[in-house]
């Protein structure tokens, strides 16, 4: 496996668009529009590779305290802050894509990467929610299938093609022209999920993995697993490996920032971090403990400038 990058690149999970119980920060309640910008336009300073944002359309009720409600719509969310950005790229992480037919998917983020000069990412998911599905018409017992025939028609409907065709068993389409087109020759598709299931799409179907939750011990396993199924099956091109870090502060906190939290120097955090290279990761995600959006931007900068030179 080979990514395009020769080092290992860094991107970020928006806060504020998602605010589940298990990372929210409790500032980010009450932020909106403006913080997001500012977010945004540090990240696109400050090197990172991407900003990703989360698809949720609707949550139920028996969710709502964990989850919360609070979960912005990616393609209105990351156009918005194209316009505020010039280069960091865009990622949906992850889209939900088969609550909705490809070729509306389709539409949507050719139209964002249309407008935003190619710098679209689309990350992907089977979803986990079966309200969901069922309040929008959607299969939840084969989202697995949905997903796997959705991303072949995504190829054929994001590609260079203004009249796509994909015959499957799911959707049929030919004769349907659509403009915009993207201005990438070939959007990058990256998959999430952990389980074998979501492992093995990445490696057949994917141009990237995005793990959900593999802590950092439990990767090599699943690397090896990707290498050996796009091996095995021949699947030739460029995979992006990616890998969720634990929670970081750059410097010495003087508040609680939680036990798993990584803190120190930049040398400190860049020699932990480095680990993942090491392992055939491509880039980190990552996410900084703050009190504020002052201090989150803080933390985004300091990394950028002092730990990012180290990776």
């Amino acid at each position: 496996m080979s990514g395009p990058e020769p080092r290992l690149s860094y991107g970020i999970q928006l806060p504020v668009q998602s605010q589940s119980t298990l990372y929210a920060e409790p500032w980010e309640a009450a932020a909106g529009p403006d913080d997001l910008v500012a977010i945004a336009r540090t990240a696109d300073r400050a090197g990172f590779a991407y900003v990703a944002c989360c698809d949720h359309v609707a949550i139920p009720r028996r969710l709502a305290p964990a989850m919360s409600t609070v979960w912005y719509d990616p393609v209105a969310t990351l156009a918005f802050l194209a316009a505020a950005t010039e280069r960091v790229r865009l990622l949906s992480h992850v889209a939900v894509v088969g609550l909705r037919h490809p070729l509306l998917t389709a539409k949507q983020y050719a139209t964002l990467d249309h407008l935003s000069g190619g710098r679209l990412v689309l990350g992907v998911g089977a979803g986990h929610v079966p309200e969901e599905f069922e309040a929008l018409g959607a299969d939840f017992r084969r989202r697995g299938a949905v997903l796997d025939e959705t991303l072949d028609a995504l190829r054929a409907a994001l590609g260079p093609d203004e009249f796509p065709a994909h015959h499957g068993k799911l959707y049929d389409f030919q004769d349907l022209g659509q403009r915009p087109r993207p201005a990438q020759a070939r959007v990058p598709l990256w998959v999430g999920g952990s389980s074998p299931a979501a492992v093995r799409r990445a490696a057949l179907k994917g141009d990237g993995w995005l793990p959900q939750g593999d802590p950092r011990e439990r990767l090599p396993a699943q690397l090896d697993r990707i290498r050996e199924l796009r091996e095995r099956h021949a699947v030739q091109g460029p995979f992006v490996v990616g890998a969720i870090t634990e929670p970081l502060y750059v410097g010495a906190p003087a508040w609680d920032v939680g036990r798993r939290t990584l803190t120190g120097g930049p040398q400190r955090l860049a020699e932990s971090l480095r680990a993942y290279r090491a392992m055939g990761v491509h880039q980190i995600q990552v996410r900084f403990r703050s009190r504020s959006r002052a201090e989150l931007t803080d933390q985004m900068a300091a990394f950028g400038t002092e730990t990012a030179p180290h990776l």
